[in-house]
């Protein structure tokens, strides 16, 4: 996992091929007029998603893995709250891993949790657990799917 300020983004693009695609987008929207939805920027390896989501307590937070994406959040209108495991430490799945949707959901406690705020960014690995939108309130936010192979 990574959490830092988009500012340093240029930093992480030697991880990942698609990621300096990803952040030069990033970095080129303009939030007040950005639209909520899909936006395909490489067809099935770089996937955009800005959502309009209500917060919810830590006791409705499900920690979700990966196994084909990372994610890159980025809160837009409000400090967002996130809830962090080990994937390795996982013990207590709720569901069967959804291919289609490339993910699976944990009722495991977290391991910890952080904030980050308008400008940061978090990078989470097929290896990291996590859940997000924790708090009160509403946000505006962005998820990028990236694909972690180069098929």
């Amino acid at each position: 996992m990574i959490l830092d300020n988009l500012r340093n983004a240029a930093r992480y693009t030697s991880l990942h091929p698609l990621l300096k695609q990803a952040f030069d987008y990033l970095a080129s929207l303009d939030s007040a007029t950005l639209e909520p939805g899909k936006h395909i920027l490489a067809e099935d390896r770089l996937i955009v998603a800005v959502n309009d989501s209500t917060l919810k307590p830590i006791s409705k937070a499900r920690l979700e893995i990966h196994d084909e994406f990372l994610d890159i959040h980025l809160p837009l209108s409000a400090t967002e709250r996130f809830a962090w495991k080990s994937r390795d430490d996982l013990q207590t799945p709720s569901e069967p891993f959804n291919r289609d949707k490339d993910a699976q959901h944990y009722d495991d406690a977290p391991e910890t949790f952080f904030e980050a705020a308008p400008g940061s960014f978090v990078i989470f690995f097929p290896e990291d657990a996590h859940a997000g939108c924790i708090g009160e309130g509403s946000i505006r936010k962005i998820v990028v799917k990236v694909r972690c192979s180069n098929e």
